[in-house]
């Protein structure tokens, strides 16, 4: 686990239990904070997957959006490492921010935009979120993930 500070790193479920997107999102987030070889990691996957021109779109939509992060957090956010199966708490928040911005929910998006930067930056971050999330939608519609079985669960758990 990478970062000053212990508070949002408590793992809070698997990378395995986010949909594509959102794992795409920690991936990503993980690589970016990994620094210039983690930088050049990302940027060929989205060459490949989207194409030049795409690609270096939203190579340029994940860095502005994590040194919006950086520069003006509540704190630094906390990340697991590259290989970590486990889910932190910061992670998680930045997941579902990508994911509910590449499902059009934009008040949702926003919302955990503030809990992450100041809130006169969070509509900037929810704005870059959604750019993000269509790219990360786009690269894991063409790769189906095998079935595990596992179902969604409905927001009623017990």
């Amino acid at each position: 686990m990478n970062g000053a500070s212990p508070r949002g790193g408590a793992a809070v479920g698997r990378l395995s239990d986010l949909s594509p997107i959102e794992a795409g999102a920690v991936m990503y987030l993980r690589l970016w904070g990994d620094g210039p070889a983690g930088r050049a990691d990302a940027a060929s996957d989205f060459d490949i997957a989207l194409g030049a021109d795409h690609g270096q779109a939203a190579m340029l939509t994940l860095d502005r959006l994590c040194s919006l992060c950086a520069t003006h957090g509540r704190r630094q956010l906390v990340r697991h490492g590259l290989g970590c199966a486990c889910l932190g708490a910061d992670e998680n928040c930045f997941a579902q921010m990508i994911g509910a911005a590449a499902d059009g929910a934009r008040e949702d998006a926003m919302m955990m935009a503030s809990l992450i930067v100041r809130p006169d930056f969070a509509p900037a971050l929810a704005s870059l979120s959604e750019d993000l999330g269509f790219a990360l939608r786009r690269m894991t519609k063409s790769v189906p993930l095998p079935s595990t079985g596992h179902q969604t669960p409905s927001t009623v758990l017990h």
